[in-house]
């Protein structure tokens, strides 16, 4: 492939990655959203996350089955116990590498 076919693919997948995404900024920005909508939107960014991190803490990643007593689950729980109690980004953070670096070692 050419330069100019690279760029073309690239603007083409910032083309699709960036309509998605305005059509609803705009059509929504020139409307009132009901309060019920407004509270269910709320949770979208704590389900999200749940979504993404919940598999990788309790699933064993060669075979693909629920298992507690692994470092990463036995990390998290410090870790949110930590993040519930102090707010801190960075030491959460910081927390959880300190307990999976540990939990590792015992393990």
């Amino acid at each position: 492939m050419t330069f100019e076919h690279y760029l073309l693919c690239v603007l083409g997948m910032g083309l699709v990655t960036f309509i998605p995404r305005w059509i609803p900024l705009a059509w929504l920005s020139t409307r009132d959203i009901p309060e019920i909508m407004k509270e269910w939107l709320r949770f979208i960014p704590a389900c999200i996350l749940s979504a993404l991190v919940a598999p990788a803490i309790f699933l064993d990643a060669s075979t693909g089955r629920f298992q507690m007593l692994q470092p990463r689950f036995l990390a998290a729980i410090p870790t949110l116990f930590f993040a519930l109690k102090t707010r801190s980004l960075g030491g959460t953070v910081i927390v959880g590498m300190a307990a999976y670096w540990i939990m590792n070692k015992l393990i």
